[in-house]
């Protein structure tokens, strides 16, 4: 600032004479100011030669004869002096210690430079004479270490893992087939797409995945692409350069990318990805870099991709939505959880699974179920797969003072099941459970909403008063038909 106020000045431009003046003054207070409220004083010239000092300093160095150290290099003074290292390199160093003797003093050095930005010489300032007076900010900065060091390993934990194969609990066939197929996947390091209904533990296969393979010592990353909003999509995978627009941070951020170099990056609902979007996912996928926005330097990067959709990417190709060579490049190996509603042999031991999971989590004594209140599961559809069981019985649990469900505790929280039309009743209408009629008014609303906004499917989330996530997952689950509204 003081460089640009004497260019001003030198070109012409009007600057107050009091300006100058206060500023003159300000430079010569200042250092008058430090030499009485510092232990000691010492100016070197552009050559690291002492030129002065001032009354304290003499007396800590040992020195009888004050102006005989004038002239000589400061070295010769001061042998641990970093005074010439500031007058080469012009960068000040703001707080260090030096030892003298049986000695330790506290200090600051700093360039001093002429108009022009010259260095001409530094100045050093004896802070303290005892490093001991540095307590209290050293004892402040471990502890920002510490708190650092810890947050640093909880977000380690946090990209750690949370399940292991043991955590698919299942012993029916298709159950055991998809665990075996998962454990090869883990061997191997090519991406892996995961298919299936909402519900039915895709990302469960995709941390037992990552758990079981060489990867499982490096980061777990996982992203719900319906969860973010289509504009910061690009900043969330591919991190943000330092400043690159405004409101950036000035450091920048790394993207899930950089996040997860050396382990596994999950992406859910990749289904849901526009067509700009999978273009730079497969360029990544084939060239192993990343460009942060607003940067033009490329970031290599070690990450293998698993990804997961409840979308049915094949027609979504058909159809133009889903670039056919990304389909190809992360269907490498496919995997595909059944629904609950095929493998009700699983159900009791899932629901035990459950059961005992929510206990624990509640901090209530572990219930049981009855052989009818699993019947009566077994009569239920699932639309919503084990995240709807599991939900079921979190609330049965809540509801009820018995230590085991029965089938009244299960009803409380349950649509009625199914009945079948009533032969007496001739051509007259059916009669319908609850969770069917809620289903197909649900797919009525739907389709009638996809319809009134040509099959946008953000504007009908926003008309139905639900997220676009939500209505993904309604469409996959009522199994709609989701093609192209004339």
């Amino acid at each position: 600032m003081v460089q640009r106020i004497e260019s001003r000045r030198r070109d012409g431009d009007d600057v107050p004479a009091d300006s100058v003046q206060l500023r003159e003054l300000a430079t010569r207070s200042l250092l008058a100011h430090f030499a009485d409220l510092c232990e000691g004083v010492v100016v070197v010239d552009a050559q690291a030669r002492v030129v002065w000092m001032n009354d304290r300093y003499p007396a800590h160095l040992g020195i009888d004869d004050p102006a005989g150290v004038i002239g000589r290099p400061v070295e010769e003074v001061i042998p641990n002096s970093q005074m010439r290292q500031v007058v080469e390199t012009g960068r000040p160093i703001m707080l260090d210690i030096m030892d003298f003797g049986k000695e330790a003093f506290v200090v600051t050095r700093l360039p001093l430079r002429d108009d022009r930005g010259k260095v001409i010489g530094a100045v050093g300032f004896i802070l303290y004479d005892d490093p001991r007076h540095l307590a209290p900010v050293v004892s402040r900065y471990q502890r920002l270490r510490e708190d650092l060091a810890q947050a640093q390993r909880r977000l380690a934990e946090a990209r750690r893992t949370k399940y292991t194969f043991s955590s698919f609990v299942g012993i029916g066939e298709r159950c055991q087939a998809v665990k075996q197929a998962a454990r090869r996947a883990s061997r191997a390091l090519a991406p892996v797409l995961i298919l299936g209904e909402t519900g039915t533990g895709k990302e469960l296969l995709a941390h037992a995945i990552h758990s079981a393979s060489p990867r499982a010592h490096g980061p777990f990353i996982a992203v719900n692409i319906a969860a973010v909003p289509e504009t910061l999509l690009e900043a969330e995978f591919f991190g943000v350069a330092p400043g690159a627009y405004t409101g950036a941070d000035r450091r920048g951020r790394d993207g899930k990318f950089k996040l997860a170099d050396g382990g596994t990056l999950f992406l859910d609902e990749v289904g849901d990805m526009s067509l700009a979007l999978q273009a730079k996912l497969l360029r990544i996928l084939q060239e192993h870099e990343v460009e942060p926005v607003g940067s033009n330097q490329l970031i290599q990067v070690d990450v293998r991709v698993i990804a997961a959709t409840s979308r049915d990417l094949e027609r979504m190709v058909a159809e133009g939505a889903f670039r056919a060579d990304l389909y190809y490049r992360l269907n490498v190996i496919t995997l595909v959880p059944p629904p609950l509603r095929e493998r009700l042999e699983d159900l009791r031991i899932l629901a035990e699974h459950l059961l005992d999971a929510t206990c624990r989590h509640q901090g209530l004594p572990v219930v049981g179920i009855t052989p009818a209140a699993i019947e009566r599961l077994e009569r239920h559809d699932w639309p919503g797969n084990v995240r709807e069981l599991a939900n079921v019985l979190e609330r049965a649990v809540l509801m009820t003072d018995s230590e085991v469900l029965d089938v009244a505790d299960l009803e409380r929280v349950m649509p009625a099941p199914r009945k079948a039309a009533h032969p007496a009743s001739g051509p007259g209408p059916a009669t319908v459970s609850l969770s069917e009629a809620v289903a197909e008014a649900e797919r009525h609303a739907i389709h009638t909403a996809l319809r009134s906004h040509g099959g946008n499917k953000a504007q009908a989330a926003k008309t139905l008063g639900i997220s676009r996530a939500a209505l993904y997952e309604k469409i996959a689950a009522l199994g709609l038909d989701t093609q192209p509204i004339g």
